[in-house]
């Protein structure tokens, strides 16, 4: 079986309105919708051929249509073709189809950005307009192709695979996939390779640390005491995040300190990297409300007593941590504080975390 486009230009009207009109007798007639630049595979599988496809100019060249539009921001409209469909020289109809470039954008780096907001209404008429689309951008010279798919259009995933396109990253409420046109290694930057966790280190006047008993657990930690942790939100920054989490677990109202430490690990959950932010912060109220949700308990502890947890002792890495937050209470060590700084580089207000001490004093000459 053969599929040829042929242009507007290369059959008079009264060929055009024939070839319609017999298209409504053809045995394809109800396929018109799975028609493109190539067959999906339950129309080849149909006729248990293999279906070839090719665009003939009014000369008879081979030559990819040209779009109406550029893939930056302007609409694109659809392309009018006429398909013949021939089986071995058995026979052949002709019928009409819209095919058009997918509603896209181009990115900084020589790519493409498909709209999410704009896909097709009708899921058959996806893989021709993706087909199309990749042949468009391959003429034109793009390079990586950015394909977001929301939750509700999930049966265009395996249409986009079967094209060519790799999972990129899923959230809750869409898949990311992803193109490259070039040969040789894909340059598309990869998918987030880090988690951030921040704990809060509170300790008030009375020398007392704000700790907490979490409800899950592995058996050996079920005695074991720990100061508040959890992961930074989407667009929050550290020190915000460690004020939260001390308030969503223990009640507890804070004001951040500094950033006493961070340790970075590898190949945690879901093979990610973590790093993790211990930030000292200040006590502003006392009394204790524990989330029931992920806290088991939680009280204020005094320093002593938690420092001689075995955990502690034994653990390098909380030992360590705890010989610096000390350090820090006698002004021998200084942490990080965040200050407002714009690169020109994206002209975005961000946090950058540093310190500054004074020449004429050895000592932390913090809060």
């Amino acid at each position: 079986m053969e599929v040829k486009f042929l242009d507007s230009k290369s059959s008079s009207l009264s060929e055009k309105a024939a070839l319609v009109a017999r298209t409504k007798s053809s045995p394809f007639s109800s396929f018109e919708h799975s028609v493109g630049v190539k067959f999906s595979q339950e129309f080849s599988s149909c006729r248990g051929v293999f279906t070839k496809a090719s665009y003939l100019s009014s000369n008879g060249t081979f030559m990819p249509k040209r779009a109406i539009s550029s893939v930056d921001k302007e609409k694109t409209a659809a392309e009018n073709y006429f398909y013949q469909i021939s089986s071995n020289g058995a026979g052949s109809s002709l019928f009409s189809r819209n095919v058009g470039v997918l509603d896209a954008c181009d990115d900084e780096y020589g790519g493409v950005v498909v709209d999410p907001d704009r896909l097709p209404v009708n899921p058959d008429a996806f893989a021709p307009m993706l087909q199309f689309s990749l042949s468009h951008w391959k003429m034109k010279g793009k390079k990586g192709i950015w394909l977001k798919l929301p939750l509700e259009r999930s049966e265009l995933v395996p249409v986009a695979v079967k094209e060519g396109f790799e999972y990129h990253h899923a959230e809750r409420g869409y898949v990311m996939l992803t193109y490259w046109i070039p040969g040789g290694p894909c340059m598309l930057p990869s998918n987030a390779t880090h988690q951030v966790g921040v704990g809060g280190f509170v300790i008030n006047d009375k020398n007392e640390v704000l700790v907490v008993q979490e409800k899950f657990y592995a058996p050996s930690f079920a005695d074991v005491w720990k100061i508040p942790t959890g992961f930074i939100l989407e667009s929050e920054e550290i020190y915000t995040g460690a004020v939260r989490e001390v308030k969503e677990e223990t009640g507890v109202d804070t004001e951040f300190v500094e950033v006493i430490a961070f340790r970075h690990a590898h190949n945690l959950d879901f093979d990610k990297s973590d790093l993790f932010f211990v930030c000292m912060l200040k006590p502003l109220s006392a009394q204790i409300k524990v989330d029931d949700i992920e806290i088991q308990a939680a009280k204020w502890m005094p320093l002593v007593e938690f420092v001689a947890q075995p955990l502690i002792q034994e653990d390098g890495l909380f030992k360590k941590i705890i010989d610096i937050c000390i350090a820090r209470l006698g002004k021998h060590y200084c942490g990080l504080l965040p200050r407002q700084v714009v690169s020109k580089f994206d002209d975005r207000p961000s946090c950058l975390y540093y310190n500054v001490l004074d020449t004429g004093n050895v000592n932390c000459n913090g809060n």
